[in-house]
């Protein structure tokens, strides 16, 4: 009987292992990581899972809400300046990075836009003043998207401005994720639906593991006025993105406000999330109002996630590291890369070429932490350097390549931005905005100590097990 039993209980345990291996042969990190769970919780590891893994791409409603309005879409066209050609964007070099810049075009799925004007906030703070100005301004709508909102000071601070627009009759919409936002009121959300405006939440706790979409999460912070200005980036929506935070401290980050074409794309985006979120389709042409901007800064709009074709944020990420000729600067809360992006990574270095890495010395996550820290001896030894941030909590999510283009966005460095997230970034083509993110990424230098590779190999033992674990898990994080 003993034997039947445990004969019975390997057989399910083959089975469950096999199934896994089946599934996630095309995601062999994905795998290892589902296996190790496996192992250690043997039946609830299967069951988590089946409820945390299934591929949302593969569904048959994740292909229809990415499909393109073409209706809208030939609108945002005809408004918009196209960029046809590397030799219209500001850089001279980039007239002879054809392959760059038909990969960013091809790969993108929006394309670069000619009549932008881009200004750079490094910090929450600054970005809050220009988020609630516009609010103040708004004449029409205000379209809000945040991965996190807090019921508090600041969360209320917005809920309030909202609040106030939609009394004037402005259309105002405000959409939160589900695991984001896992930790907000009720009461805030029914204070703003009483004020009039529209919320919705993206893919909500219960359902989303009924509908094994807990994996999945709206990680974008957009914010559109009018049609006409935008914000995107790395800041959420609460107290600690202006440092109060009793154990982070000062916080920073980098956001965008936008003027222009990119404002187009920016509003297609949220459109469509709204849409998924709520089923809902608000289409009006007021959405995209002609605009007087005339500044000639080239922005690209590039947004990703389970339900787009391809993994644009990751492919243009990759692209830009392996064209580049003399840098690569980035700045990250979280450096998870993915095989290619780290062998790209590691092939610049070992060509010669100036690559750094600004991470947080401090982390919010002690989990995500120990896997960013299992990488980083790996990219020292081919000569990466890396340095830690001193000053508060680093979250901005910033890449420098060349001088040729800069990327603001929400993605992180790691695999759950890069395959998992609904993501949104933008680049920035013009020598100017490059060179403030430039002068911010050179600021925050000062702010860090570069890690010690003689030293960090010394790092104890028990550090290195929870690395390597962390390392492990790491897809999943």
């Amino acid at each position: 009987m003993i034997v039947l039993g445990l004969s019975i209980l390997l057989f399910i345990f083959i089975f469950q292992a096999a199934t896994i291996l089946l599934l996630e042969f095309r995601r062999p990190a994905h795998a290892t990581a589902w296996l190790f769970i496996l192992f250690l919780f043997p039946l609830v590891g299967f069951i988590l899972y089946y409820f945390l893994a299934q591929e949302y791409r593969r569904s048959r409603k994740a292909r229809r809400s990415g499909s393109q309005d073409n209706i809208r879409r030939l609108r945002m066209l005809r408004q918009s300046k196209i960029v046809t050609s590397p030799a219209e964007l500001p850089d001279p070099d980039f007239a002879d990075q054809n392959r760059l810049f038909r990969r960013l075009i091809k790969g993108g799925t929006f394309p670069i836009l000619g009549r932008n004007s881009t200004e750079v906030y490094s910090n929450g703070q600054d970005t809050y003043d220009a988020m609630l100005k516009a609010i103040r301004g708004a004449k029409h709508h205000i379209h809000m998207s945040s991965y996190i909102v807090r019921d508090d000071d600041t969360g209320r601070l917005f809920q309030q401005a909202l609040i106030r627009k939609a009394k004037e009759g402005i259309e105002v919409r405000f959409l939160y994720d589900g695991i984001g936002s896992v930790k907000l009121k009720d009461s805030y959300v029914r204070i703003l639906l009483e004020g009039g405006v529209e919320c919705a939440c993206f893919f909500p706790l219960k359902i989303s593991f009924l509908k094994k979409r807990m994996n999945y999460r709206n990680h974008r912070k957009i914010m559109v006025v009018d049609g006409l200005k935008g914000f995107v980036g790395g800041i959420n929506v609460g107290d600690e993105y202006i440092g109060k935070h009793p154990k982070l401290g000062f916080w920073r980050d980098t956001h965008l406000e936008l003027e222009g074409d990119s404002v187009y794309w920016l509003q297609e985006v949220f459109l469509k999330d709204w849409e998924l979120a709520t089923k809902e389709k608000p289409d009006n042409p007021a959405y995209f109002p002609e605009h007087s901007c005339d500044n000639a800064q080239p922005v690209q709009i590039v947004p990703a996630g389970p339900n787009r074709r391809g993994d644009a944020i990751h492919d243009s990420v990759y692209a830009m590291i392996t064209s580049a000729r003399t840098r690569v600067w980035i700045t990250t809360p979280y450096f998870i890369p993915s095989a290619s992006v780290g062998m790209a990574l590691h092939d610049a270095a070992l060509s010669g070429l100036d690559v750094r890495i600004i991470i947080p010395y401090v982390p919010d996550t002690w989990l995500v932490h120990f896997a960013t820290l299992s990488y980083v001896e790996e990219m020292m030894k081919s000569g990466v350097r890396v340095w830690q941030y001193r000053k508060g909590f680093v979250h901005a999510k910033t890449l420098i390549v060349d001088s040729l283009v800069g990327v603001v966005g929400s993605a992180n460095m790691d695999l759950r931005s890069f395959f998992s997230n609904f993501e949104i970034n933008a680049h920035l083509f013009d020598p100017d905005t490059i060179a403030r993110i430039e002068a911010d990424f050179l600021q925050d230098l000062k702010d860090s100590t570069e890690i010690n590779a003689h030293l960090f190999r010394k790092r104890p033992k028990k550090q290195k097990v929870r690395e390597a674990l962390a390392r492990i898990l790491s897809p999943l994080l």
